[in-house]
């Protein structure tokens, strides 16, 4: 399973390269178009429906909203939702289980995945070089935590929702955030005593987004949302973290000045 999902990562990897620095910018957002109506048909997999027409309704709704979103200039706005939703979204983790209401589960796909879609056009057209790092933050934190909790992981995260995270792991993949943090600002020349906590910020947030959408799973009896990728399940199994994470990046490099 490991060597699977080391070499699903690689590929991937180099796909995302390709995309971000070799492919023309509209191309760029119809990629990140595309990736949030997969998500989208994920998502209406926690619908309780089999009906085809309604989780294609779901996907039509989305792509209407990304098509408004993409158009209009209230970015920031989206954001500042996204960051509230996500707050909210922190105190109910506390209390699952806990039933989801059916007119629930079709606002919060929204409220996931129309802010991932404003927050990665809007680092991409910054700078190609701040949504790859949003995108490492996350990555490390899950990394580290991955290999700190299967090597020391005792005390569970939680459990109700998914039993296979631990706080030691957490600490283990906040541990990883500093160090990439420390050496993008050596690089780049960015103040880490900004830096550092900010991106502490940002990957706390994802853990979060990773356990929101690991609710819907456990509601829905799914272990993984699709099987795109080899080893590590679907798009939302891959995006779950960055969409808690990227509206707080992005919202926070233009604030703190990190652009």
């Amino acid at each position: 399973m490991l060597r699977t999902r080391v070499i699903t990562a690689v590929i991937s990897l180099l796909v995302l390269g390709a995309v971000l620095f070799v492919l023309p910018p509209d191309a760029v957002q119809i990629v990140i178009g595309v990736l949030i109506l997969a998500g989208a048909w994920e998502w209406s997999g926690f619908l309780e429906t089999k009906s085809s027409s309604l989780r294609l309704l779901y996907i039509v709704l989305v792509g209407a909203l990304v098509a408004i979103v993409a158009l209009s200039n209230q970015a920031t706005l989206i954001l500042q939702i996204a960051c509230a939703w996500w707050f909210i979204a922190f105190i109910w983790t506390f209390f699952f289980p806990t039933p989801i209401p059916l007119a629930v589960r079709w606002i919060c796909g929204i409220l996931v995945l129309i802010p991932l879609f404003v927050a990665m056009l809007l680092l991409y057209r910054l700078e190609p070089q701040l949504l790859l790092f949003a995108l490492l933050i996350v990555w490390a934190a899950d990394i580290g935590a991955y290999f700190a909790g299967k090597q020391f992981g005792r005390v569970k995260l939680a459990p109700s929702i998914s039993p296979g995270k631990t706080w030691e792991g957490v600490f283990g993949g906040l541990l990883m955030v500093v160090i990439l943090s420390v050496v993008w600002g050596r690089i780049d020349d960015l103040p880490l005593a900004v830096l550092v906590p900010f991106c502490l910020a940002v990957a706390a947030l994802s853990i979060v987004g990773d356990l929101t959408v690991s609710m819907f799973k456990r509601s829905a009896g799914v272990k993984d949302s699709g099987k795109l990728f080899p080893g590590h399940g679907g798009v939302l199994d891959r995006v779950d973290s960055v969409a808690a994470a990227a509206p707080l990046f992005a919202l926070g490099v233009v604030w703190l000045g990190l652009v």
